[in-house]
Parts: C-alpha cells; structure tokens; sequence
C-alpha cells in the first residue's frame, strides 16, 4: 500500500490495486471562514481554513480515484470544493444512511452506506466505531466512522477517523490487528469540551495498543482550532523513543508499506 498526505484528513490511499481518496477538502487556502469559538491556545484561531494550501492542485489529486471515503460530513471532510470537483458518477463510501442521503442530494449518483463487510473491488472495508471528543460536546460533534482495509496481499489498514483513543479504539485494534494506522491527531478543540481528535497522550495509547503498528498522524495544522502542532508531536515522539513508529508527514508525503 501507499498512504499519501495530502492535507488534514484527506489522504489518498493506493491498496491492493485501487486508489482511495479519503475525507476530500479540496478548497484553495483560506477559503471558509474561521471555526466558531476556538480554544484560546489554537495559535491560528483567527484564521480562515484551510490554513495551508494543497500540494498539488485538486484535479491531479482525484485523477484515477477509484473511490472516495466520506468518515463523516464536516466541511474539513467534505466541502463544496471537493463537491464541485469530483465526478458525480464516481463510487462514493459514506457512514450512515443519513449521510449518502445528504451526499446524494449534491448529486453523487453512486453512494454506498459502509458496513461490517463492505466488498470493494476484492478488497474488504470494515466500518470502525469513533466518537468525535468526550462528554457533552458528542452531542454537537455528532457520528463518525473510521474504516479497516484487508486483502490477501495487503497489510491491514485502519484509518481511525475523528476520534479520541477509547475503549473501542483499543476494541477495534484487538479485533483487526492492523499493521498500519492512520490517526487524527492535532487535538483540535473548542473553548469548552476538550479534545475532539486525539492528542499527543492519545497517539500514545495507540502506541502502547501496537507497538508494532506504524501509526501515521494526519489532521494537523490545517483547521483553525488545532491545538498540537506537528513539531510538538515529533518532539513527543522522540521523547517517548517511539519516532520510527509515529511518521508525521508533511502535506505532499507519502510512505509505501
């Protein structure tokens, strides 16, 4: 497999012969206006998103997309950009009912609910369980998904999507043993409620979950509420001895597995 970075969530990922792209926001940089209410230590909590730009222009980022993976629908995961760009016809993977239905009403005529058991081309795609912070602010975050790929002449790949490390983080880990995971992992926050992705001490339970895994962390530095830069999660690593296992990749970078 090949994991490519393009910027916060989304990712392009090649697998067993296709390619995946992953919670699309395709705008030009600083687009959309800035998320309400953002913790007071998000060092660009003024600033309209996306912060940084794409690093190749979104036409040549879904060229020879076979599929595309909606976790959910906040505009960082799927936005008028990545609408208007996308073929209408391409095959489209969403969450929950609720949302193909809303993703059908952009006109994307080939929208599929995840499940348990999804078949894709050979290749197997397992709906995870996620939950968007703790406590009270779930209410407003709403339901998220994560998704583990397997194919025979793959490893296994669990993209965990917008959640805080769990029990059933840990459940999902035990039950799939993926070789490769991708984290969320810029501790965005508002001014109350907490992380609503993980931190640096969440990346670290998913280390000590599978310290054999290679953990790759995305979803930082590009929404306006990040709290946990880049650099800090590399320092971390180092400190912790475990920096050949956490990868931080710049917008652009990918890693073959």
């Amino acid at each position: 497999m090949n994991i490519k970075q393009i910027r916060n969530a989304t990712i392009v990922v090649e697998y067993a012969g296709k390619k995946f792209l992953i919670d699309p926001m395709l705008a030009n940089k600083g687009a959309y206006p800035p998320m309400p209410n953002p913790a007071s230590n998000a060092p660009q909590g003024d600033q309209n998103f996306p912060l940084e730009s794409l690093p190749t222009p979104a036409d040549t980022i879904i060229k020879d997309i076979n599929a595309v993976i909606v976790t959910h629908l906040h505009p960082d995961h799927w936005d008028e950009a990545a609408k208007k760009v996308l073929p209408k016809e391409i095959k489209l993977f969403a969450q929950n009912e609720e949302d193909a239905s809303e993703i059908r009403k952009d006109g994307f005529q080939n929208v599929e609910v995840l499940q348990e058991n999804t078949d894709f081309e050979g290749i197997q795609l397992t709906k995870t369980k996620g939950e968007h912070g703790r406590g009270e602010i779930l209410k407003l975050a709403g339901l998220v998904c994560g998704v583990v790929f397997k194919h025979p002449s793959e490893k296994t790949l669990y993209v965990a999507g917008d959640t805080v490390w769990y029990d059933a983080v840990q459940e999902e880990i035990d039950t799939h043993k993926p070789e490769v995971i991708v984290v969320n992992a810029g501790d965005n926050q508002f001014i109350q409620g907490g992380s609503l992705v993980m931190s640096k001490d969440d990346v670290y339970e998913v280390y000590k979950a599978t310290p054999n895994a290679k953990i790759i962390a995305v979803h930082m530095e590009a929404v306006n509420h990040w709290t946990l830069s880049k650099g800090e999660l590399k320092s971390f690593a180092n400190e912790k001895g475990i920096e050949s296992n956490v990868l931080v990749p710049d917008n652009g970078d990918s890693y073959t597995f």
